[in-house]
C-alpha cells in the first residue's frame, strides 16, 4: 500500500494552481518574478503554499498569466485568523525544519502558557471582553501544536534577560511560564540561551527576530513591531539577520547556564507570591 498524502491546505492548493498556470504559460519562476516585480524565491514560496501574494501581486500574476482576475479573486477567500502581517509566518512555522527565535521583552508565542497569553491580550485592549480574549488564547494555543512532534521543527530560543524579569500576569503566572520553558529545555525539545543584562549592548537589542529554515526552500527572517511585521526572503537581508543572531548568540549564556538562570528566576517569582 502506498503512503497517503496529507490533505493540502488552501494555501497549498493556491500555490499548486499557480505553478500549473505558470508552467502552462511557458514561464520560469525567474521570468514570472520579473513580471510580478518580486524575487524568484518569493514565487517559489507562493507555489509551495508557504506565503500568499499581496492583493497587488495577485493582480500582477493575473496580468502576467492572462488569468482574468482568477488569483486575485481566490486570494480574497483565503481568510486567516491571524493578523495580516503574521498570517504567512504562522503558515511557515508549520513547515519549517528549524526555527531560531530571539525574544527581546516577551516570551515567544510558541512557548506561552494560557495564563501568560491571557495577561498579554488583556493588556493590549483597554476594554477587553472575555470571549475575545478566550478566542485569542485558543488560537495561540493551537499554533503551539507545531511543537507536538518529537523532532520537527528543531527549536532554538534565545531570550533577553528582560523576558525573565518582567512579571506578566502576576508572580504565579510568571513562575509557571518560566518553568514551562525550563521543562522544555530539560526535555530536549528546545535549545535555550539567555542574554544576561551584564552583556550590555548586543546585536539584537532593537527587535525580536525569528529565522526559519526549510527542507526544500530558501530560509526566511521575520521581525515584528507594534501592529506590524516584516517577513524577509531577500538573501542579503536573511544573511544579515543570521549574522546578527549569531553575534547575539556568541554573547549569550550556555544552555545549562541559561536553564539555571530561568529556574532561578521562576523561584524568585514564586517567592514573590508569599
Amino acid at each position: 500500500m502506498g503512503t497517503k498524502r496529507r490533505a493540502r491546505t488552501p494555501r497549498e492548493k493556491y500555490g499548486e494552481e499557480l505553478k500549473l498556470r505558470r508552467i502552462a504559460a511557458g514561464l520560469t519562476q525567474e521570468a514570472l518574478g520579473e513580471m510580478v516585480v518580486c524575487s524568484p524565491t518569493l514565487i517559489s514560496h507562493y507555489e509551495a503554499g508557504r506565503r500568499l501574494p499581496s492583493p497587488e501581486d495577485a493582480r500582477r500574476i493575473d496580468r502576467a498569466l492572462s488569468t482574468d482576475g482568477f488569483f486575485a479573486r481566490w486570494l480574497e477567500d483565503l481568510d486567516t485568523k491571524y493578523a495580516d502581517h503574521f498570517a504567512a509566518v504562522a503558515e511557515l512555522e508549520t513547515q519549517a525544519t528549524l526555527i531560531q527565535q530571539f525574544a527581546l521583552s516577551l516570551v515567544p508565542g510558541l512557548l506561552q502558557t494560557d495564563g501568560y497569553a491571557r495577561a498579554l491580550f488583556q493588556a493590549y485592549r483597554p476594554n477587553h471582553r472575555r470571549e475575545e480574549v478566550d478566542k485569542d488564547v485558543v488560537i495561540r494555543t493551537e499554533r503551539a501544536r507545531v511543537l507536538d512532534g518529537p523532532l520537527h521543527p528543531v527549536l532554538w530560543t534565545m531570550l533577553d534577560e528582560a523576558v525573565l524579569r518582567r512579571c506578566v500576569g502576576g508572580p504565579q503566572v510568571m513562575a509557571q511560564q518560566l518553568n514551562k520553558i525550563a521543562d522544555m529545555a530539560e526535555s530536549g525539545r528546545l535549545r535555550l540561551h539567555v542574554l544576561p543584562f551584564g552583556v550590555g549592548a548586543h546585536s539584537l537589542q532593537e527587535s525580536l527576530l525569528t529565522l526559519m529554515s526549510f527542507a526544500d526552500s530558501a530560509p526566511v527572517a521575520y521581525v515584528e513591531g507594534f501592529q506590524t511585521g516584516n517577513l524577509m526572503d531577500d538573501p542579503g537581508l536573511v544573511a544579515s539577520s543570521r549574522t546578527a543572531y549569531d553575534l547575539a548568540l556568541s554573547d549569550a549564556l550556555s544552555h545549562q547556564e541559561s536553564l539555571a538562570l530561568v529556574r532561578a528566576a521562576a523561584e524568585e517569582h514564586e517567592h514573590d507570591q508569599q
